[in-house]
């Protein structure tokens, strides 16, 4: 995807440096050209002797190189990347982009561009949310800036949250996301992934058994053919996909919430596996065995997800999808879903535990919509992944 494809890469002047250094290697194994940029800062963290070494090209750092403008370099320089891509973006890198800054070879860069541009934000958590920096982020988001990241957890500088650059094959996937021209393009796509959790007490829930390998490949596939995905997911154990903005949630209410919030979208693949119950009242502490009595829970129903979004009178997703896990009468429960529902397919499979699917890696559906039935045939669970994908892409390309 990214042979034959020349990146500009501006490093910023932040910690996070030294993952350039990975990002450039990756980047020329599969067949992309780099020419690096750094800012006066970013030599304070990594040298230009290093970055040229694995780039194969000259470092610029100098707005005011005599050779280069005579030709006015900082302009071709500007012109001639298939991609702009700064990492780490810092909040003073960022702030200046906003701000429309040309002060120095970077900001001048990026204000003389007609390039797309992609960022990795890299900084402290109080910084990043920090309304100012937000602002900003809101800003160059409304300018078309595409952004990657940052990531939650811990910092060089002590704290943990937000604020963490991504990691350098999380920039290649969203690299190749910003310069696919698959049929998806310009596309947004929410997934739901995962179980959920019901508390009953501080160390006990309820739960449907899901690994979330599905709505991993599907989300995946969907990146591949260039869309923009939501990912929203439980607590699954399938490793979370690359290349999308992924939000973590608990509970069906928190897993509706977040769905709420990253409306609107083209297209919504409901693969979660949503408990139907909770109990009505939580307990705040263990429940302790009491001489062989059984505790008594009073249960509620969970918010239903699909049919809520599915019934939006404003918002509603152009397409959406549902799944059904039967262990019984696989197509005709299908069927009565969707109509019960009020969704456009479901994607229904047999999860009798003789099959293997519930778990495993390969995956047997029925695709149901309004047209009828396609009987797909046993495959891995990303094969079904890439052709749910496509019938999406066919689906939409239609509108």
């Amino acid at each position: 995807m990214l042979g034959g494809k020349r990146i500009l890469l501006i490093i910023g002047g932040g910690i996070a440096a030294y993952k350039c250094l990975d990002l450039i290697r990756r980047l020329r194994e599969r067949g992309a050209a780099v020419t690096p940029v750094m800012t006066r800062a970013a030599g304070e963290f990594v040298t230009p002797l290093s970055v040229a070494a694995l780039a194969g090209e000259t470092v610029h750092s100098d707005l005011f190189d005599l050779t280069a403008e005579a030709e006015m370099g900082h302009i071709q320089l500007s012109r001639v990347a298939d991609l702009v891509v700064v990492a780490p973006a810092t909040a003073d890198l960022l702030a200046r982009m906003a701000g429309g800054h040309a002060d120095d070879l970077a900001s001048t860069l990026l204000m003389a561009t007609d390039t797309p541009v992609l960022v990795a934000p890299a900084m402290n958590v109080r910084m990043y949310e920090h309304r100012a920096m937000q602002r900003n982020i809101a800003a160059l988001k409304g300018d078309g800036v595409r952004f990657v990241g940052p990531n939650a957890g811990d910092m060089a500088c002590g704290e943990h949250g937000p604020g963490r650059m991504s990691e350098p094959m999380e920039i290649v996937t969203a690299i190749e996301q910003a310069m696919a021209d698959g049929p998806l393009q310009g596309r947004r796509v929410l997934v739901t992934s995962g179980p959920t959790h019901e508390p009953i007490d501080p160390v006990r829930y309820i739960a449907n058994r899901s690994s979330g390998a599905q709505g991993t490949a599907i989300a995946e596939a969907l990146v591949a053919l260039g869309a923009e995905v939501v990912f929203v997911t439980g607590p699954a154990d399938a490793p979370r996909p690359l290349g999308c903005g992924v939000v973590e949630v608990e509970s069906a209410q928190q897993m509706l919430d977040a769905v709420q919030d990253a409306l609107p979208v083209d297209a919504g693949v409901f693969a979660a596996a949503v408990a139907d119950w909770r109990v009505k009242t939580a307990n705040g502490s263990k429940i302790k065995k009491d001489d062989g009595k059984l505790p008594v829970l009073e249960f509620a129903e969970n918010p239903d997800i699909l049919a809520t979004v599915s019934r939006m009178n404003e918002g509603r997703p152009g397409l959406m999808v549902g799944f059904a896990a039967e262990t019984d009468d696989v197509i005709a429960n299908a069927q009565a879903k969707r109509l019960r529902k009020g969704c456009d397919w479901i994607v229904a499979n047999d999860v009798r535990p003789e099959t293997g699917i519930m778990g495993g890696t390969e995956n047997a559906v029925h695709l149901v919509t309004e047209g009828g039935v396609e009987d797909w045939p046993r495959m891995g669970k990303r094969d079904v992944a890439r052709r749910l994908a496509m019938r999406i892409a066919e689906a939409l390309g239609q509108e």
